[in-house]
C-alpha cells in the first residue's frame, strides 16, 4: 500500500470544484424533472457499469451526472495496467451499491473525447459531478487510494450537489448467467489483490511469485509483480527528497533510478521512461547496466503492447547501439 504521506501525482482535492452554486441548481432542477415525471427506476447492479462512446456521452454521462457521480475509466486493449485496474473499478461501482456510476471509455475508439479530457497517458481516471468535470488520478494507483479518492468525491456530491445515488435492485442480475468456473491460478491472484489491499506489499509479491513458479508466462502475474515490487521500493521514500537528490546529482544512477520509480507510480511515464534512457546514455558499464535494467522493469509495469514502451524501447535502442 502506498504511504499516506506520498504526494500521488495526478490526484487532485475534490472540493476544489468549479462553479459549484450553478451547477448544483441544474442538477437540483434535472432531479425535479425526473421526480414530476415518476422518478427514476431503480437498476440492475450489472447497469453500474457502462460503456460510453463520444455519441452517447452526453446522455450517458452529462446527464446521468444530475443524479449521480460518474466516474470515467479511459482504458484501450492495449493496456496492461488498464486491465488491472478495470475489473477493479468495475468491482467497487457495483460494491457501492449506486454512490457512483462508472462509465467505461475505449480511447482508441473515441479519440475526440480524449483529447477534450487532456489524456496524456492511460489508464487515466475522471468524473463528472453535476455537469462538472474533474481529474481523479492516473496510472497504478493501489485500491486503497481508489477507495479514499471515491469516498471524497461522494462526498463532495452530497455535500455540494446533493446527489445522492441511485437506487439498485440487487435481485435484477438474478438470472444473469454464473461466474466462469475458477482457474487455476484464481486463488493465488486473489491472494495477491487481498496482501496488497491489507498494505502486505512483501505476501503480495511472494503470491505472484507463486504463480510464477509454475507458470513463468502468466501475464497477470508477471503484471502483478512487476506492479507490487515497484511499490515495494517507493513506499518508505521522501518523493520530495529523493527529486531534490535526482535533480542535484544527474550523474548519480541510483538517485536516477529512484526518481524514476516514482515519476511512474505517480503516472508520468514518458518522464520515467526518458529519465531512464537519458541515464543509460550518459553512464557505461555496471551503472549503465542498472539503469537498463531497471528500465526494462518498468516496462513490465505498463505493458509491453504500451506504444509509449514501444517508443522507449527505440530510444533505449538508439542509445546503446
Amino acid at each position: 500500500m502506498q504511504p499516506r504521506n506520498m504526494s500521488m501525482s495526478g490526484v487532485v482535492d475534490l472540493a476544489a470544484v468549479k462553479a459549484a452554486g450553478e451547477a448544483k441548481a441544474k442538477a437540483e432542477q434535472v432531479r425535479a424533472e425526473a421526480a414530476r415525471q415518476g422518478g427514476s427506476a431503480a437498476v440492475s447492479p450489472s447497469a453500474l457499469v457502462i460503456d460510453v462512446d463520444e455519441a452517447g456521452f452526453e446522455r450517458d454521462v452529462l446527464q446521468r451526472s444530475a443524479e449521480v457521480p460518474v466516474v470515467l475509466d479511459f482504458w484501450a486493449e492495449w493496456c496492461e495496467p488498464c486491465k488491472q485496474l478495470g475489473p477493479l473499478l468495475e468491482r467497487l461501482a457495483v460494491e457501492y451499491n449506486g454512490r457512483f456510476l462508472l462509465a467505461k471509455i475505449d480511447v482508441d475508439a473515441n479519440q475526440m473525447l480524449m483529447q477534450q479530457f487532456g489524456i496524456q497517458g492511460i489508464p487515466a481516471v475522471f468524473a463528472v459531478v453535476a455537469g462538472q468535470a474533474l481529474p481523479l488520478f492516473q496510472g497504478a494507483v493501489p485500491e486503497a487510494q481508489i477507495r479514499e479518492t471515491l469516498d471524497q468525491l461522494i462526498q463532495v456530491g452530497e455535500e455540494r450537489f446533493g446527489l445522492t445515488g441511485i437506487a439498485v435492485d440487487a435481485d435484477a442480475d438474478a438470472s444473469a448467467p454464473a461466474a466462469r468456473p475458477a482457474g487455476p491460478y484464481d486463488a493465488l491472484l486473489e491472494a495477491a489483490m487481498s496482501a496488497l489491499d491489507a498494505g502486505d506489499l512483501a505476501g503480495a509479491v511472494q503470491a505472484y511469485k507463486n504463480v510464477l513458479a509454475d507458470d513463468p508466462a502468466h501475464p497477470e502475474a508477471k503484471l502483478g509483480l512487476a506492479q507490487a515490487e515497484l511499490l515495494t521500493r517507493v513506499q518508505d521514500l521522501d518523493p520530495g527528497a529523493v527529486r531534490r537528490n535526482a535533480a542535484d546529482n544527474p550523474a548519480d544512477v541510483t538517485a536516477q533510478i529512484a526518481a524514476a520509480d516514482l515519476d511512474l507510480v505517480g503516472g508520468h511515464v514518458q518522464d520515467a521512461f526518458g529519465r531512464l534512457v537519458e541515464t543509460v546514455r550518459r553512464t557505461a558499464g555496471e551503472d549503465r547496466n542498472a539503469a537498463r535494467l531497471r528500465l526494462l522493469e518498468l516496462f513490465e509495469v505498463i505493458g509491453s503492447d504500451d506504444p509509449r514502451v514501444t517508443a522507449a524501447r527505440q530510444a533505449l535502442a538508439r542509445v546503446l547501439f
